[in-house]
């Protein structure tokens, strides 16, 4: 990785219901941070990053650049957003807009992409060069780094890891293909997963029923959650058959790109050993070479629900120091 500048670098995780930004030093701690909405209005959002730009930045001199990680598709220049379908956004030049506001420096990435870079710079991929993490959240994404460096493609769209086909006409997936890892491995998944276990054996699922409303439709990922940390069977249940799907995706990803860790982020890797221990079981039983096979380490994230922000942040600090977004590929 390329030496960093000093100073101060500003990050912002951008997502469809809120955008969160902060102030970061080159140890990656966060000096000042704002959350605001994320607006309904797509014409809006550039806007409002700007604003909560300049809201942290405010009473510090030395801040150099920005990182902005959207949750879409960014061109291979880390300037503009291709597509990104929950924020209404279609080609739209972010880098530019953004600096034209603020007067500094601004490169744009995918937002996992920028929280593998976190997990990878400071949180659970520190002291390796190759690295994969997968974010299991509402969706399945992920980010790749490869001898020290992120991995973009040709087209600055590599890994998207949710949306390689795991299940040949499965379920339908919101990107218009059926079958995705993203509608079995992601936390989403592990809540209707949940759901339908409870529907099909209320008795069974009483204790975290009992946490909600009393129904499979208001059952929540934190009340499995809660019940599992309690050791209710059904919970654990719950834990283990997530876990063998998103063992299946690690397994996948290092039979094609055979990192040193696997980091496993979002709203499932904030439920720790729960979901790693049987994760890396399936990842284990998985992989193809068996005994001859070197096994990744499997982890969940550390930096957790910062990474984007501080993975943004200093991606931004590399972009100020090299002028090339080409540089830290």
């Amino acid at each position: 990785m390329s030496e960093e500048t000093g100073g101060l670098t500003v990050g912002v995780d951008l997502g469809g219901t809120k955008i969160a930004a902060g102030t970061v030093d080159p140890a990656g701690e966060i000096v000042s941070r704002v959350r605001v909405p994320t607006p309904h209005d797509p014409d809006r959002i550039a806007e409002t990053i700007a604003e909560a730009v300049q809201r942290v930045r405010d009473g510090w001199d030395d801040v150099r650049a920005v990182g902005v990680g959207a949750a879409g598709y960014v061109d291979a220049d880390r300037s503009t957003v291709r597509f990104a379908p929950n924020l209404g956004w279609h080609d739209k030049a972010i880098r530019d807009i953004v600096q034209k506001a603020t007067g500094l420096p601004v490169v744009v990435e995918n937002d996992a992409n920028a929280a593998a870079w976190g997990e990878f710079v400071h949180g659970a991929g520190a002291g390796h060069e190759d690295m994969v993490m997968v974010t299991a959240g509402t969706g399945l994404g992920g980010g790749i780094i490869s001898r020290g460096r992120l991995f973009r493609g040709r087209f600055g769209m590599a890994g998207e890891i949710g949306h390689y086909r795991a299940v040949p006409d499965g379920l339908p997936c919101p990107c218009g293909q059926r079958g995705c890892m993203e509608q079995y491995a992601s936390g989403a998944a592990h809540t209707r997963r949940a759901r339908e276990m409870a529907i099909a054996d209320p008795g069974r699922a009483a204790a975290v029923l009992a946490l909600g409303d009393g129904t499979p439709a208001g059952l929540q990922g934190r009340h499995v959650t809660e019940a599992a940390v309690g050791g209710d069977p059904f919970a654990l249940d719950v834990f283990a058959r997530s876990g063998r799907w998103l063992g299946q995706a690690l397994a996948d990803l290092a039979s094609v790109l055979d990192p040193a860790v696997l980091v496993i982020g979002g709203g499932l890797g904030d439920t720790g050993e729960l979901i790693r221990r049987p994760a890396e079981v399936a990842y284990r039983r998985a992989l193809g070479g068996g005994e001859h096979r070197i096994y990744a380490q499997v982890r969940t994230a550390t930096v957790g629900q910062d990474a984007g922000l501080v993975g943004a942040a200093n991606l931004a600090r590399l972009h100020e120091l090299l002028w090339s977004p080409a540089a830290v590929l």
